[in-house]
């Protein structure tokens, strides 16, 4: 009895010290540094809209002013297609227009889900066609998308959906299937598109990031430092990642040597995340999960990371901020990193 005791303490023993060296290999230490960070913006015009900005003058001063010369360029599936069949493809053609005389590159985002809510943008028609006509439906909107646009030399790369893998928003039960309708997608877009890779997002806190690797040629992380907690309706607070920059240049490795895959920042956070959507509470509320020395703390943060390329989300905000605030802090900060 004393040795199956014996032993039974040893393998709790073991265990234990496993478990321990783990959370000291993702959470202490430091990631090296990298020398020549490339910077870019997240942009939609659906939420420059939303902000009741003229979307147009602010593209232009997100690569005029600020001087951003890489974008990754959300794209929403209802605003293309809103009647079946009937593409208006005439305000993208403008903004990867623009994007060409000036020799910036874009990360063109394409599917059902592509960022910003409520993330899956299925248009109205679709969601009374049965789950396989709907799937046929995606995959027609992305053939449609890629053949019009491939031949473009602003485009560095496409990324498949927005988080594809990770139950976030409001989006269709079938959605969430094991990433079959997502596998599609880019074989889909690889035939035709077969020289630009296809990368696949992931949430940077709650993944790691392994089911999304398996899928695309590169992995994109989100990184958010400060959001609102939803506990239930009503009530809830404002959460400060208790994250360090080591666990994602960690997780960056484990990817790097199981599948010979980088992984870029795709969303770093650099707007407000509140109990609603951001422009229906007060700036004062706004400022709480971001202002200046917020922003500032996550670049820093992601410089420490070890990664090598980063997208910011949230430069609609900051024009916001600048044009009807009278608040330029942010987006002077910004124009720092884009020089």
């Amino acid at each position: 009895m004393k040795r199956i005791f014996k032993m039974i303490i040893y393998i709790f023993l073991v265990i234990f010290i496993i478990a321990i060296s783990l959370l000291a290999w993702f959470f202490v230490g430091k990631a090296p540094a990298q020398e020549n960070i490339l910077w870019g913006v997240d942009f939609s015009q659906m939420q420059t809209e939303a902000l009741k900005l003229n979307w147009k003058e602010t593209y232009t001063a997100i690569l005029d002013d600020l001087g951003v010369r890489n974008i990754k360029l959300h794209i929403q599936w209802d605003f293309v297609e809103g009647e079946k069949d009937k593409y208006y493809f005439d305000d993208i053609d403008w903004q990867i227009k623009e994007a060409e005389k000036r020799n910036a590159k874009i990360i063109f985002v394409v599917g059902m889900k592509t960022g910003r809510w409520p993330e899956c943008h299925e248009p109205k028609w679709a969601k009374d066609l049965s789950i396989e006509e709907q799937k046929q439906e995606v995959l027609k909107y992305v053939e449609k998308t890629v053949l019009r646009y491939k031949d473009s030399k602003t485009i560095l790369a496409w990324q498949a959906e927005n988080e594809p893998l990770f139950k976030f928003g409001i989006c269709p039960d079938w959605y969430y299937d094991g990433g079959e309708l997502l596998k599609q997608e880019v074989a889909l877009i690889k035939k035709i598109d077969p020289i630009r890779q296809v990368y696949v997002s992931d949430s940077g806190e709650q993944s790691m990031w392994i089911n999304s690797a398996k899928i695309g040629d590169k992995v994109g992380t989100t990184m958010y430092r400060k959001v609102w907690a939803h506990i239930f309706d009503g009530f809830g607070f404002y959460f400060d990642s208790y994250l360090q920059p080591i666990f994602y240049y960690r997780k960056a490795q484990i990817i790097k040597w199981l599948f010979g895959k980088e992984v870029i920042c795709v969303e770093l956070q650099a707007e407000p995340w509140a109990d609603r959507l951001f422009y229906d509470v007060s700036l004062k509320e706004q400022e709480k999960s971001m202002d200046l020395a917020q922003f500032k703390s996550n670049i820093n943060f992601a410089k420490k990371t070890g990664l090598k390329e980063f997208y910011l989300w949230g430069a609609e905000w900051w024009y916001w901020m600048k044009e009807t605030q009278d608040r330029p802090e942010i987006w002077n900060e910004a124009k720092i990193l884009f020089k």
